[in-house]
């Protein structure tokens, strides 16, 4: 099911298991996903557009094809400089996102 996080950005969990799951946001064109962190250990790949991501307070650019990782209780977030998609990968699952 994908929810609509408002401001441009859908969500929506792919895969789920306890200790991993899959998870696609799309992204319109001067979107974003506010700065944040959780427990959980990230893994980000680009599947289309470009974004600038901010991790501990330092820009990234990132675009299709691209990968980011981020530890738990990491500060990121990201802007959406160009239409698209990231899949994300949490270990353990998001729990918050099943609600």
């Amino acid at each position: 099911m994908i929810k609509d996080l408002g401001s441009g950005v859908t969500r929506e969990v792919l895969s789920c298991q306890d200790d991993l799951m899959f998870v696609r946001v799309s992204f319109e064109t001067g979107s974003s996903g506010k700065t944040h962190s959780h427990h959980h250990a990230q893994n980000t790949y680009v599947l289309s557009g470009e974004f600038a991501f901010t991790v501990d307070g330092e820009e990234r650019r990132v675009r299709e094809g691209d990968t980011l990782a981020f530890l738990p209780n990491q500060p990121h977030g990201c802007a959406c400089i160009h239409k698209g998609a990231l899949l994300d990968a949490f270990s353990p699952a998001r729990e918050d996102f099943l609600r």
